[in-house]
């Protein structure tokens, strides 16, 4: 059974030989192939190849084009800085007064520096992989992007003193999101993620007003596509859950914070639940026996749709063994040994 066959059947809540293998690798993966990420953000060849290493020497059942938040914040026109071996900085905030709203211009995704060079790895992928592996894209949700634009910080008193402005800026970041999500689909994207991270800072009730609508129409536009919508919120979204549900995400990846198996009973068989053990006290710093009895704790909570990966990024120095355990447990799960 190979990584497509594996995930579609997983889906459908039908046997596999094991769950699927969804770790998000992206300075892992840089640094696995001893290339600085400064490449792997600029250069669709990199993170392709990248990705390519770690799925076979994990084997993971996933390629992702998913980097870093700053594609549609960079082709808006914003000043992004890429140290060597760091994350990358916005050296100025594109949306310092609401007048700044007029400088957003829409660009299309294949006229973007940054967007293009995302539907470059997508294709990538489809050419190298596809029908065998799940290519997944990757889009900000509109809150998220507009912390992008604006700061966290600022966005978030924004919300409480010019709502109504704060609405005008979403409307602008979701048509970006959608039109970038249509054209990864195009490209050979067969799953879209969106990462929506600021949302774990908001009330549920802000959630609802400022977020949620922005993610449903997002998602409404990748399954009209025919891919599959995944929603990636980290830090700890408890007091959301029921509301995720609504966004239209057939797939949702809980961290670590959250009760894996409260959320199935929530759920039930729709939607697919992906997570959900600690990246960095299990994975990174536990053993291998650790993460084989806390990878098994999420499947056996999860329920027989649910997708297996650590609640957030692999870090970039986990251990090896640690990665080869989460792969080996999955095996002899999907065995019944």
């Amino acid at each position: 059974m190979n990584s497509w066959e594996r995930f579609e059947k997983r889906l459908k809540g039908e046997k596999v030989d094991r769950p699927p293998n969804f770790d998000i690798m992206m300075t892992f993966a840089a640094h696995y192939i001893n290339e600085p990420l400064s490449r792997y953000y600029q250069d669709h060849r990199v993170l392709c190849e990248a990705n390519f290493a770690v799925l076979e020497a994990f084997e993971l059942d996933i390629v992702q084009a998913i980097s870093d938040p700053y594609r549609e914040t960079a082709d808006f026109g914003a000043n992004i800085e890429f140290p060597e071996n760091g994350l990358p900085v916005c050296k100025e905030l594109l949306i310092q007064q609401e007048s700044d709203l007029k400088k957003l211009n829409q660009v299309a995704p294949a006229s973007g520096k940054r967007m293009n060079d995302r539907l470059e790895a997508v294709a990538l992928f489809k050419d190298k992989v596809g029908g065998r592996v799940p290519v997944m894209g990757w889009v900000e949700g509109a809150l998220a992007e507009a912390a992008d634009l604006r700061g966290v910080s600022t966005l978030m008193m924004d919300i409480f003193e010019r709502p109504e402005w704060v609405k005008e800026l979403l409307d602008i970041c979701v048509e970006t999101g959608i039109n970038f999500a249509r054209a990864q689909v195009n490209a050979g994207a067969d799953i879209i993620g969106l990462g929506d991270a600021v949302v774990s800072q908001v009330s549920p009730q802000q959630y609802e007003e400022f977020a949620l609508p922005y993610e449903q129409q997002i998602f409404a536009a990748v399954k009209e596509m025919g891919a599959v919508p995944r929603l990636h919120i980290c830090g700890n979204t408890s007091l959301i859950l029921k509301q995720m549900a609504q966004s239209g995400a057939d797939i949702i990846d809980l961290d670590w914070m959250v009760d894996f198996g409260a959320a199935a009973g929530l759920y039930g068989e729709v939607p697919v639940l992906c997570g959900n053990f600690d990246p960095v006290s299990v994975l990174l710093q536990g053993s291998p026996d650790q993460v084989k009895m806390e990878t098994l704790k999420c499947l056996e909570t999860g329920g027989p749709r649910s997708i297996s990966m650590a609640g957030c990024e692999v870090p970039y120095d986990t251990p090896y063994e640690n990665l080869l355990a989460h792969a080996e447990i999955l095996k002899q799960f999907g065995s019944g040994k």
